[in-house]
């Protein structure tokens, strides 16, 4: 499964701000991830970075207000805008959301996003009071009113030693934005997912807990997958530093309990639920209310066993038919397969993903997966060692068939 952004046609148009230094990284980024990238470069912007320097980074021709008026001037923009999959304006300065909000069109950029006949995204970029300013706050307006993705700015140190809104928002979070906006009318749109993610920790007293080693990694994974194949996201997340992909609604929970009480609201209209996160399956039955000291000698610990929330969806399930796919992960240590096929059986599962944690370049923490698919129908599909990345890839187009399968009128584009 290809990422939606390679092989699109992106323009990004450059405008004069100091801030010109992050569309150089953005540029790079989005020709790393496969896309067609042409820049247009403001007269303003020249004045910050030069067109060879994203030509260096893109592998492609960068287009400044001479070649407006050269032997192609006359249908260059054109050209440009009507072939164009996403116009990103990154830096936008002030000057250029104020032509874009009253169509001015007296350069290549301005002339080129009338003739657009692409989504727009703009990343504002200014320094210290020209944001919130009331003339630049209606042109913004008035951009969101046509549809115009409109992301950032962000407060921090500005360029005049200010501290304010006006930083444009880093390339890392603009590569999401991007990456979700072209993946909407993928062949999953308008169909909703639920990924569950990480670990999970049950208290046993207000400092400590028992908690594994999930990362989650994989489900963080599972959850972009989904959303670059154009569904609706909601991620789960269980204990783990890693940040959502843009576009997932994230839930974040701590203990077992919390993590069923999640998923079950979230199930109510769901399709699919791909329930990735490593959940305790016990849990200190009488939690200490303070800390517990080791002056007091060694503490016994009665453990409880925690909800299963597998059990609980397939109740759901049977009741309503919600979610009409369902996947399930099992981490074994031993006897991989068979615990694997009695887990996939006793929880009512259509697919799971059985992986050895023993192997230390698969399952926690790692970068790497190997894992088998069990299916409820008998098929098996032994995977390769694989970047998390494609396992999950795959598991997403294995739901997707599924899905499919069910919706036998919908257009899988």
């Amino acid at each position: 499964m290809k990422n939606p952004i390679q092989d699109k046609h992106i323009l990004l148009g450059v405008t004069g701000s100091i801030a010109c230094y992050k569309a150089v990284d953005l540029a790079s980024k989005l020709a790393q991830a496969g896309g067609q990238i042409d820049v247009i470069l403001t007269a303003a912007a020249q004045q910050f970075v030069t067109p060879l320097t994203f030509q260096s980074v893109t592998g492609r021709r960068a287009y400044t207000d001479a070649d407006l008026w050269g032997s192609e001037g006359h249908i260059q923009h054109i050209g440009l805008g009507k072939s164009a999959d996403l116009l990103v304006i990154a830096p936008a300065s002030a000057n250029t959301l104020a032509k874009l909000a009253h169509g001015i069109a007296d350069n290549l950029l301005s002339v080129t996003a009338l003739a657009a006949a692409c989504p727009i995204l703009v990343a504002p970029a200014m320094d210290g009071g020209m944001f919130s300013h009331p003339a630049t706050q209606a042109n913004l307006e008035t951009l969101r009113q046509r549809k115009v993705d409109v992301f950032g700015p962000v407060e921090g140190h500005l360029a005049s030693g200010l501290v304010g809104i006006g930083r444009m928002i880093e390339p890392e979070q603009l590569l999401g934005h991007i990456r979700y906006l072209l993946a909407r009318d993928g062949p999953l749109r308008g169909l909703r997912i639920v990924v569950t993610a990480g670990g999970t920790q049950e208290p046993i007293d207000p400092v400590r807990s028992i908690t594994n080693r999930s990362s989650g990694k994989q489900g963080f994974a599972l959850a972009q997958a989904a959303l670059d194949l154009g569904a609706d996201v909601t991620l789960i997340a269980g204990t783990t530093g890693l940040p959502a992909p843009v576009g997932a609604r994230r839930v974040d929970v701590c203990t077992a309990q919390q993590m069923l009480d999640a998923v079950m609201a979230s199930i109510q209209q769901a399709d699919a639920l791909v329930m990735a996160a490593a959940v305790a399956d016990f849990r200190p039955a009488a939690p200490a209310d303070q800390k517990i000291k080791k002056e007091a000698g060694v503490p016994e610990i009665h453990l409880a066993p925690t909800a299963d929330i597998l059990a609980a969806v397939a109740g759901f399930k049977e009741q309503t038919g919600l979610p009409r796919v369902t996947v399930g992960f099992a981490a074994e240590s031993q006897s991989l397969i068979e615990n694997a096929t009695a887990k996939l059986t006793a929880k009512k599962l259509d697919i799971i993903v059985a992986n050895d944690i023993s192997s230390s370049d698969a399952g926690f923490a790692a970068d790497t997966n190997r894992v088998t698919l069990l299916f409820a129908d008998g098929q098996r599909c032994d995977l390769p060692l694989l970047d998390k990345v494609e396992v999950a890839g795959l598991v997403m187009n294995y739901i997707l068939e599924r899905l499919l399968a069910l919706d036998v009128n919908r257009d899988p584009k």
